[in-house]
């Protein structure tokens, strides 16, 4: 099957069925090569006329996307496709997504090189708010307006303005920007969704490694949303009472929001209570209570009890690192990023005042933690991108932030994977003072890069 250039895209189009059997949709490495030799910065597969897929039928394609991306960084992925089967494959790769979805091949071309610079405005829908966001700095940076509509209903209200829009984006998705992580975070609170009858089963379904490095993180509240919980057992307990325990030696707090005791004994309530768990009626209990949020540990960041120094595998990542996060915000500034110092040290920010920051973690065959520190006029014109207006509203600049610092963290994973490295990230962590966040890296030595973005510096730190 051989690519066909348009506009800068080589895109392959089988016919009829995919599925494990079908010929037609046989790539090899000759196919390969000869859109990479196209110099094509992307390569897609047309659904257009596919009658039906099934996910055996996609993973032939899937399994050559990395070895194109290792051969010429392209983007890579599926368009031309209906609603249906855009949620077929959400369905299908769901946490494996990691390649790209165009609705249609002309909305992949306003993410090309051939489509930059055209000031197209654009109005953008996902339900993920990283992905809006993600695709927003692309379209922004590609020179184009892009518009961000915040919920379904906005979206829909003004895609009607058909004089408005130049483009409509929905069911769209970068997979090169980051991971779909199985829980969400508000105000800095972990929260994790747990559901029916709570046994020996929660221990293997619980991402243990992605609680322990959220904790590195900075994180020191966690949630667990309990409505739905029928009962559980002594399995269950055990595990929870364990997890409370360990979170102790951070500070950390472990919640649950909606238990109900009718089928679960009620010595339980107290066994945990005894373990530092607390039980609250309403998650707006918590989550509206400034001087509880504070308390609990959602706005403090105390210092880990145990250290782990900066490595060389993961200095010798650092390149990836800076290019994941200067790319990013030259996007964000429209301004070029000089690098002015780079020291392995102790953080050290002299100047406190005006500053925000955001933590991010990573883990798997290396692991870490990166850490960005804003001046406020940095995080305030990305908060202006990303929402369309201005704002001196701390809260959403700090939420902004975090889905600045969520797209650098899947660049970062990207970059990693092309060398063959696998880790997955964390959610981001925010911090609207530097003393708290000094506090979390005391005693952490790490790489530090002061830049700065026409005038305003910036910190970039590398930690363990």
């Amino acid at each position: 099957m051989k690519a066909v250039l348009k506009n800068g895209i080589a895109v392959f189009s089988p016919q009829g069925f995919l599925d494990a059997n079908s010929s037609n949709v046989f790539m090899s490495m000759e196919d390969i090569e000869s859109a990479t030799n196209l110099k094509a910065d992307m390569i897609l597969v047309s659904l257009k006329k596919v009658i039906f897929f099934n996910r055996n039928g996609l993973d032939i394609f899937v399994k050559l996307f990395s070895k194109i991306r290792k051969k010429n960084q392209a983007t890579v992925g599926f368009c031309d496709y209906d609603r249906k089967k855009y949620e077929a494959m959400r369905r299908f790769f769901h946490d494996e997504l990691n390649f790209s979805l165009f609705k249609t091949l002309d909305i992949a071309y306003l993410f090309s090189s051939s489509f930059k610079n055209l000031n197209k405005n654009i109005l953008i829908y996902s339900s993920d708010k990283s992905q809006r966001s993600a695709m927003a700095i692309e379209l922004h940076d590609g020179g184009h307006n892009p518009i961000i509509a915040q919920s379904f209903e906005e979206f829909e209200e003004k895609k009607n303005n058909k004089a408005a829009y130049d483009y409509v984006i929905d069911s769209t998705f970068l997979g090169q920007m980051g991971q779909k992580v199985a829980t969400r975070v508000t105000g800095n609170a972990i929260i994790y969704t747990v559901t029916s009858f709570l046994d020996v089963e929660i221990s293997e379904q619980f991402n243990i490694e992605y609680h322990n490095n959220s904790l590195n993180v900075g994180f020191r509240l966690f949630i667990f949303d309990a409505y739905k919980v029928i009962s559980m057992n002594i399995h269950a307990l055990n595990f929870f009472s364990k997890l409370s325990s360990s979170a102790a030696e951070y500070n950390a707090s472990i919640c649950f929001v909606g238990m109900r005791f009718n089928k679960t004994p009620i010595a339980f309530k107290e066994t945990m209570e005894d373990a530092g768990i607390l039980f609250y009626e309403q998650m707006d209990d918590i989550l509206q209570n400034k001087e509880l949020l504070k308390e609990l540990g959602a706005s403090s960041a105390s210092n880990i009890k145990y250290k782990r120094v900066i490595n060389k595998e993961t200095i010798l990542e650092l390149p990836k690192f800076i290019d994941a996060t200067v790319s990013t915000l030259e996007m964000m500034t429209s301004a070029k990023a000089i690098k002015e110092a780079v020291n392995v040290r102790d953080l050290a920010i002299k100047e406190k005042k005006d500053n925000v920051a955001s933590s991010i973690g990573y883990y798997g065959d290396i692991d870490g933690m990166v850490i960005l520190v804003f001046p406020k006029v940095i995080a305030k014109k990305a908060c202006e991108l990303l929402i369309g207006d201005n704002t001196d509203d701390l809260e959403m600049i700090l939420d902004t932030l975090a889905e600045l610092v969520n797209i650098v963290g899947g660049k970062i994973k990207t970059l990693l994977a092309d060398e063959n490295i696998s880790v997955n990230i964390t959610l981001p962590r925010t911090y609207q003072d530097i003393d708290s966040l000094m506090e979390v890296v005391e005693g952490r030595k790490g790489v530090q890069v002061d830049l700065s973005f026409n005038d305003d510096k910036f910190f970039f730190f590398l930690t363990r």
